[in-house]
């Protein structure tokens, strides 16, 4: 395979970028015009070599005091919308031929986003000291992750960045739309789910507790149902305080065992084959995987390093492991779709269409019209899903407040017998 037996641009073969001390200076040009501006650099007499070779006189190099950034958890960060707007606006002033440091200092001084600003100017600081525009992203490996910057650096070795730019725009823009897809059939049973568990709290230690005095008063026994709920009543008004520990325990048990290697292989094994929302995750799985690895393959990115990333950002083991065992194989001389049919992960459709483009030379092509299917079959899925829960929601609450109210008047009913 052609792609396999290109050259390696890996992250792991570039060099470190070590963190400079950033220097303020000064200097005259031939016609005495005087310019300013910082650079990064060891000392200032690197400063002062670098101005020389520019053309320009130095006559004062000052170190720039070192920032303190104070981040507050919770505030800040850079959105996916931040990376969008900055791809999209440096696309465009590549390709109409503005120079990169320019095009660094007109957006970072354009950023509403203060720690986006930041990252931008160490950006520009780093390619104006000579560093290469993908060494200076991958500094900032939580902004620009490895798809980005290797996308990026075959863009400035294949001497298209402008394009490779307009492709990762694109890839960003479609990823952020299917995860709103998703984010969004989550409110509505997250809501009703919410307004289920606040009912019931209120009405087990709020108004049952007043049915009781209500009932002691009239004397005799409690009917089954109603005594259940006073007992429960009495248990969370004694030990309100698990209804906040036991939930936050939970929730840090969960997140520790998901931590490790096993529990996460587990629990990703497990997602994959809950009823319906099993389904959905792999439809989200392969759309993600088709839609990466066809940008990173039209970009010219060799398929091994391709499958390398595409297996750390599939957010699933299971399917990390698969990708990762393809790409094995394709090391050793084997296609990508007899392999991936062999990992049992993707659908027989996906790998044959993968076979024929493979087959045909436009695997990249075949791939984005696998990836624009799939993400039609998550619009569905997430709608047919929607419509599913959403009586099964309604249900449930009515059962709860439903049974509530049979088993408060339950002993109205006996007492009522009684009298007669």
């Amino acid at each position: 395979m052609a792609q396999a037996a290109a050259t390696k641009i890996g992250t792991k073969n570039a060099p470190a970028v070590r963190k400079l001390p950033v220097w303020k200076w000064e200097a005259k040009t031939r016609q005495g015009e005087v310019r300013a501006g910082e650079m990064e650099a060891a000392d200032d007499a690197a400063v002062k070599a670098r101005l020389t070779q520019m053309g320009l006189d130095p006559t004062k190099v000052k170190r720039k005091p070192r920032e303190i950034h104070l981040k507050i958890p919770g505030t800040g960060g850079v959105t996916t919308k931040d990376l969008l707007v900055f791809t999209r606006q440096f696309s465009v002033m590549i390709d109409a031929g503005l120079p990169l440091v320019q095009g660094l200092e007109i957006i970072a001084t354009q950023a509403d986003n203060r720690e986006f600003r930041r990252v931008l100017t160490d950006v520009k600081l780093r390619v104006e000291s000579g560093s290469t525009f993908a060494d200076a992203l991958s500094v900032h490996p939580k902004v620009f992750d490895e798809l980005f910057t290797q996308l990026v650096r075959a863009g400035e070795i294949g001497g298209m960045l402008d394009t490779i730019l307009q492709r990762l725009g694109a890839y960003i823009e479609k990823n952020e739309k299917l995860k709103r897809r998703v984010k969004g059939a989550m409110v509505y049973p997250g809501i009703v789910l919410t307004v289920a568990v606040g009912v019931t709290v209120v009405l087990l230690m709020f108004v049952t507790p007043t049915f009781e005095k209500m009932f002691k008063d009239f004397g005799g026994a409690m009917p089954a149902p109603t005594q259940f709920l006073i007992d429960l009543s009495h248990f969370m008004t004694s030990y309100w305080y698990l209804l906040f520990g036991v939930p936050v325990a939970l929730a840090v048990a969960w997140r520790t065992w998901v931590g490790t290697k096993s529990g996460r292989a587990h629990w990703d094994a497990f997602v994959l084959k809950v009823p319906v929302f099993g389904a959905l995750i792999r439809k989200i799985a392969v759309a993600r995987f088709t839609r990466t690895l066809g940008t990173m393959l039209s970009s010219g990115v060799p398929i091994l390093d391709a499958l390398e990333i595409v297996a750390k950002s599939s957010g699933n083991r299971v399917i990390e492991r698969a990708i990762l065992t393809v790409r094995l194989r394709i090391a050793e001389g084997k296609n990508i779709a007899g392999p991936l049919a062999d990992t049992k992960v993707f659908p027989p459709m996906v790998v044959q269409m993968i076979g024929v483009g493979e087959a045909t030379g436009a695997m990249d092509q075949m791939l984005a019209k696998i990836a624009d299917f799939y993400d039609d079959e998550v619009d569905v899925a997430v709608g047919a899903l929607t419509s599913m829960i959403e009586p099964i929601m309604m249900v449930f609450l009515g059962g709860v407040v439903g049974g509530f109210l049979v088993a408060m008047y339950l002993p109205i009913f006996s007492i009522a017998g009684n009298i007669k």
